[in-house]
């Protein structure tokens, strides 16, 4: 089965969300949706995620999960926005609950904070699967860049987070909490055991230095071939030590600390204080 893909690109966080829909019906899922922030004022817009709700509404599409392939660190999500205005159930790994135990701690949560992944309607364990009207995502655990990444696929396409990018760009960092260079080669190695035709859908392009266009599809065959980082070849410990490496180089995404303190709750924001306004942390010299 070829589901529909309809993709829409954030260019200040430089990440895809996507609508999968059902070929044979109105049902979809929407995959990783971006809510618009203003770091320095610290007020938040939905001008993306109007986006995909005009899309989902002009076309009479019918959503069934809004799904998260991670707890991202460089977007907050939209998902309890669209949940409002479209409906459907909030999806994400299993083991969101490793996640928010370690950044319950480092954000000093409120103590009714919960640690059991219940913020979100549905938690995935590797091998279960979503239907989507006649169309089946089957979950794929993937790990490394997070604890809790997951790979959905749907037919002959791979929604596949941030395990890889572009075959020019590589691969996806394993520095953050909770990541693991080693289990993110298996992962990434897993995913290139799917047939060779396989698209490839990102969650972010970055672009290179010779590529001017952004680009967030792909295939297992270009990638095993083509992938600066891990094509066919690299062994498990040439990529670890590439990977450790590259990691200790880069610099803290600019959002992580607001956005994994609204990830980590499906979108739901800080509880509000007593004077009405809800509130994000920075933890001063932590990192």
């Amino acid at each position: 089965m070829r589901p529909i893909v309809q993709s829409f690109f954030d260019p200040h966080t430089f990440t895809v969300t996507y609508i999968v829909q059902d070929p044979g019906s109105s049902a979809c899922a929407i995959v990783d949706p971006v809510l618009d922030f203003d770091a320095a004022a610290g007020r938040t817009y939905t001008n993306s995620a109007d986006k995909i709700i005009a899309h989902v509404r002009a076309h009479d599409l019918r959503v069934q999960w809004i799904i998260e392939t991670h707890v991202h660190a460089d977007h907050l999500t939209a998902a309890q926005y669209l949940q409002t205005q479209l409906g459907g159930q909030t999806v994400i790994g299993a083991l969101v609950t490793r996640v928010q135990e370690t950044f319950q701690t480092i954000f000093n949560t409120e103590k009714a904070f919960p640690v059991d992944g219940s913020q979100f309607d549905r938690l995935m364990h590797d091998g279960e699967k979503l239907s989507v009207g006649g169309l089946e995502m089957h979950a794929m655990h993937t790990p490394g860049h997070t604890p809790a990444c997951m790979t959905y696929l749907a037919g002959d396409a791979a929604f596949i987070g941030d395990t890889m990018f572009m075959p020019d760009y590589g691969s996806a960092r394993a520095d953050f909490p909770g990541g693991d260079a080693r289990a993110l080669y298996r992962s990434i190695r897993k995913i290139l055991t799917l047939p060779p035709t396989t698209r490839l859908f990102l969650c972010h392009d970055y672009q290179t230095p010779e590529r001017t266009e952004f680009v967030w599809e792909t295939t297992v065959a270009a990638q095993k071939s083509e992938n600066i980082h891990v094509h066919d070849g690299i062994s498990e410990e040439d990529f670890v030590k590439m990977r450790t490496a590259r990691d200790a180089t880069l610099n803290m995404p600019a959002l992580i600390l607001p956005s994994v303190q609204i990830n980590m709750r499906a979108g739901h924001f800080p509880p509000v204080e007593a004077n009405g306004v809800s509130y994000l942390k920075l933890p001063l010299n932590y990192f």
